[in-house]
Formats: C-alpha cells, sequence, structure tokens
C-alpha cells in the first residue's frame, strides 16, 4: 500500500454530523476537513491537533472545549459558542466568526489573519501577542465585560486597532492615545538646547529630566560655564544644529551676557530658516516687570511665555509642563504675547 493510501486509510471522515451529540467526545488530531458540524454539540469535547478547515460549525456548542492547536482555516463558526474553550495556538485564518461567543478565551498566540468577528462576543478575553490588523468586524465586537489587549498586541498590529474596540474593552483614552503613538504614530518633538543661569539649576534639572522622559532630546549648560573658546564654540554649534533654544527666563539669566549672546545666537537663526527657534519659559515675573528695551522687550512683546512661576506646585507644574510639549512638537508654534 502506497504512503498516500496509508494516509487515507487512516483519515477519520465525519461529512455529516449536523446537531450530532458529541459532548466530551475525543478527536483528537482528527480530519475533520469539510465536515458538517451545524448546531453539534461538541461541549468540553477534545479536538487537539485537528483539522476543521473548511469545516461548518455554524452554531456548535465548543464550549469549554479543547482546541488547542486545531485548525479551522476558513471555517464557518458563525453563531458557535466557544466561551471558556481552549485555544492556545489554534488557527482561525479567514474564519468566520460573526456573531461568535468568544467570551472568556485566551486568543494568545492565536491567528485571527482576515477572521471575521462581526457581532461577536467578548469579555474577559485576552489578547495576546494577536496580530489584528486584518481582522474584520472587531468595530462591531460586543463587550460583555473588559477584556485584556496585550502591550505585544498592540506591537504587532502597530496600532492599527479600531479605537471603538479598544475602548469597549476597558482601555482608557489616555492609554488609547498612548498607544497608538507608540507603533502608528509616535509623538515628535523637536530637539532644544537650554539657556538658563545656574542660580536656576534644581529647576533646570527638573525640566531637563521630565523632557528627556517624554522623548525630548535636550542639551543644557549653565551661563556661567567655563567661557573658553572651545566652550562658546561647542554652544554655538548646539544652537545652530537644535530645533529650538528653550529659554529659563528669571532674574538672574535676564542679567546674564551669556543668555543674551544665547538670544542673539537664536533670533538670528530664525531670521534665516523662518520659523520659530526662540521658545521662552518664566520662572518670576522679572520679564514681565522691566521697562527697558533690548532683547528681553522683544521676546516680552513677540513670544507666549510659559508660566513656570509655581513650578514647585506639581499640578502647576505639570499643567505647563504639558503646555511647552505641545509646543515643542514640530507642527506647533507659540502664540504671540497678547
Amino acid at each position: 500500500m502506497s504512503a498516500s493510501n496509508k494516509e487515507h486509510a487512516h483519515r477519520e471522515i465525519f461529512p455529516e454530523l449536523e446537531e450530532a451529540n458529541l459532548f466530551g467526545v475525543n478527536l483528537n488530531r482528527g480530519d475533520l476537513i469539510l465536515a458538517d458540524l451545524k448546531r453539534a454539540n461538541l461541549s468540553f469535547a477534545s479536538l487537539s491537533g485537528a483539522n476543521l478547515s473548511g469545516a461548518d460549525l455554524s452554531g456548535a456548542n465548543l464550549s469549554g472545549a479543547n482546541l488547542s492547536f486545531a485548525d479551522f482555516g476558513a471555517a464557518n463558526l458563525s453563531k458557535a459558542d466557544l466561551s471558556r474553550a481552549n485555544l492556545v495556538r489554534a488557527d482561525f485564518g479567514e474564519a468566520n466568526l460573526s456573531g461568535a461567543d468568544l467570551s472568556k478565551v485566551d486568543l494568545s498566540k492565536v491567528d485571527l489573519s482576515k477572521a471575521n468577528l462581526s457581532g461577536a462576543t467578548i469579555g474577559r478575553t485576552i489578547f495576546g501577542d494577536v496580530d489584528l490588523r486584518t481582522v474584520r468586524g472587531l468595530e462591531t465586537v460586543s463587550h460583555r465585560s473588559p477584556s485584556t489587549i496585550g502591550t505585544d498586541t498592540i506591537l504587532r498590529s502597530e496600532g492599527n486597532i479600531p479605537e471603538i474596540f479598544l475602548r469597549g474593552a476597558g482601555l482608557t483614552d489616555t492609554f488609547i492615545a498612548y498607544a497608538r503613538s507608540l507603533t502608528q504614530h509616535p509623538i515628535e518633538y523637536s530637539t532644544c538646547f537650554m539657556s538658563y543661569s545656574s542660580k536656576n539649576q534644581d529647576f533646570a534639572e527638573r525640566l531637563y529630566t521630565d523632557l528627556q522622559h517624554k522623548g525630548v532630546r535636550c542639551w543644557f549648560a549653565p551661563e556661567d560655564m567655563k567661557t573658553g573658546d572651545k566652550i562658546r564654540y561647542r554652544i554655538d554649534e548646539s544652537i545652530r544644529l537644535f530645533d529650538k533654544l528653550l529659554l529659563v527666563l528669571s532674574e538672574h539669566s535676564i542679567a546674564s551676557t551669556w543668555v543674551e549672546h544665547e538670544v542673539e545666537m537664536a533670533l538670528a537663526k530664525e531670521q534665516k530658516v523662518k520659523r520659530t527657534v526662540l521658545f521662552p519659559i518664566r520662572l518670576d515675573t522679572a520679564i514681565m516687570d522691566m521697562d527697558q528695551d533690548g532683547w528681553p522687550a522683544e521676546v516680552r512683546h513677540t513670544r507666549h511665555i510659559t508660566d513656570f512661576t509655581h513650578w514647585k506646585q506639581h499640578d502647576e507644574y505639570q499643567k505647563a509642563l504639558t503646555r511647552l510639549l505641545r509646543d515643542l512638537q514640530p507642527d506647533m508654534a507659540p502664540e504671540k504675547a497678547q
């Protein structure tokens, strides 16, 4: 007997088992290709490794069944009950799961490519390390209760998951926006050089740390840093290379000739590149109270100056930081002072 005939002899063919009661049956590694199992009772059955590709399981009861490593490629599971089933490594590529009950199942590493989940029900369902980019009908899924969406799933899906699905699964709007920014549309910030007085070192270090944590590439040095030619050249080059000059205004920095030089460099760069380079923030009211002309007057009258005067108060600091981060995005420009 040829190898192909032997294989055929060992195949279990179940062409028509419509509405059959197969409760708890052991069909591990069974060949059920194209089988008619409409409305069959397969509750708590064991079909581990079975081949059910193309099978008709519409309306079937598969609750609590062991379906690990089973192949449901292009199978019809519309309105089937798969609640509490073991779906470890199962393959549902191109399967019709419309209206199916997928509550309380672990879909980790399950192949759902091009599967149809229109109108399916989920709840306490785990989506771990699953690519959902090509899954159809996610926006119509019914959420019985919150589900788990793994960060690995978000990354594999490149953020291409309907927001209504993520929201229904219990994710907050803040997390949804952040998750999408990590994958599909990363938040981008301009690079910046921070100019400040060493007397404001505590603030500068805090702001520098927070900007770095938010993904803003920045570099800073105090105004009374050693003034050798090499240092001056290095800072001038930094201002030329970085997108923005973040100017920390205080009574100390306003009186600094070092800061004055950096501001003049930034203003000259604005004329050359025809875009906003100088982004001032203030730690006190000195810039608002002074009357003299020169660069402080120009900054006061032509720029929005983000207010960090209450930077030691957490809520006020976070509010100002949020505004600054928005301004540092490449497509944003600060408003001019009124």
